[in-house]
């Protein structure tokens, strides 16, 4: 057999997967590697493949955004794992792949230190204002404003979702000797920290609250006027979990009434579209939706969606799946 036919021949027993997202360079690469790889970025290119490979696509890598409809899933009928990079996973339809049998998967962990790290980072940035004052130094304008800001030192976090992402934020706020509280839809076994029983009661006493819940309808503006009020005109809060967690209209009117101290997100409802009123606001500190970027997490995500893509297509349980009750 020539080393042409052999390829061809590799090529036919490699499975196919439909590629939702961009990926980096490397990251393409890999999957590659491993797999046919059919990219689309678009509903509209997902449609096409659909039509053109549809028979062939056994697996369907994607993000915790990116919508996967039921109509995307009923056009592939051999498809049977759905890996979202990530520890979201609301844009999947849930209840059309679950009908099917079908496999889902997160990227649980990979990137739980690095949004960590940013959610602190972040807090710091709102809490001392550090922005305003790096382009007041740059435009010649020397601690115009004054210098007075809080410090984090024995500060209240209160965290909203201790899982992987929130318990490192609690332990890097308990690094500041910050005291923490949480609240979940229930406690924490073992946690060592205390257990707040709503979230009135969390934000009522915390200085800062750190979202770091995921998206869909079950936490969709759990963060209203509610939650802001109860943090009060010196509280802060700190969203690196998903945009549709914060009533953002309610954030810009406490915000701008002075109702709350000052918001750091990562996540903005609707985005990237920001809202001008958003940007407006000088108490306000915005990153795009990069708290889990880092050439770490890039390498660890992706081994993890070839893991479990290798694991099924083997036979055997995947590394992350989704869990039951989602």
């Amino acid at each position: 057999m020539s080393s042409e036919a052999s390829r061809d021949k590799a090529d036919e027993l490699r499975p196919d997967v439909l590629l939702a997202i961009d990926l980096a360079a490397f990251a393409l690469d890999r999957l590659q590697a491993h797999f046919t790889v059919h990219q689309a970025l678009t509903p509209e290119a997902r449609a096409e493949v659909a039509a053109r490979a549809g028979e062939r696509i056994r697996a369907i890598v994607t993000n915790g955004t990116t919508p996967i409809p039921a109509g995307l899933i009923d056009a592939l009928p051999d498809l049977g794992i759905i890996c979202a990079q990530g520890v979201g996973y609301e844009g999947v339809d849930l209840t059309a792949a679950r009908a099917r049998g079908i496999v889902i998967t997160h990227g649980t962990g990979t990137n739980a230190a690095c949004v960590a790290d940013h959610a602190l980072g972040l807090f710091l940035a709102v809490l001392r204002d550090i922005p305003r004052f790096d382009a007041a130094v740059r435009a010649g304008r020397w601690r115009e404003g004054g210098t007075a800001r809080p410090g984090a030192q024995g500060k209240r976090a209160g965290i909203l979702g201790l899982g992987g992402i929130g318990s490192r934020i609690a332990r890097r706020c308990a690094g500041f000797d910050m005291a923490v509280r949480y609240h979940n839809r229930r406690p924490v076994p073992d946690a060592p920290w205390d257990y707040a029983s709503s979230l009135g009661d969390l934000c009522a006493w915390a200085d800062v609250l750190f979202v770091a819940l995921p998206g869909g309808a079950a936490t969709r503006h759990c963060v209203g006027r509610a939650a802001l009020d109860a943090l009060g005109p010196t509280g802060f809060l700190v969203n690196v979990g998903r945009g549709s967690v914060v009533d953002t209209e309610a954030l810009i009117e406490a915000l701008g009434a002075g109702r709350l101290a000052g918001a750091a997100l990562d996540v903005i409802e609707g985005e990237p579209a920001v809202p001008e009123a958003l940007c407006a606001l000088p108490s306000v500190v915005l990153s795009p939706h990069i708290a889990g970027r880092s050439p770490e997490t890039l390498e660890a995500t992706i081994d993890q969606v070839v893991a479990n893509l290798a694991a099924f297509f083997a036979g055997e349980p995947v590394l992350s799946p989704i869990p039951e009750r989602a």
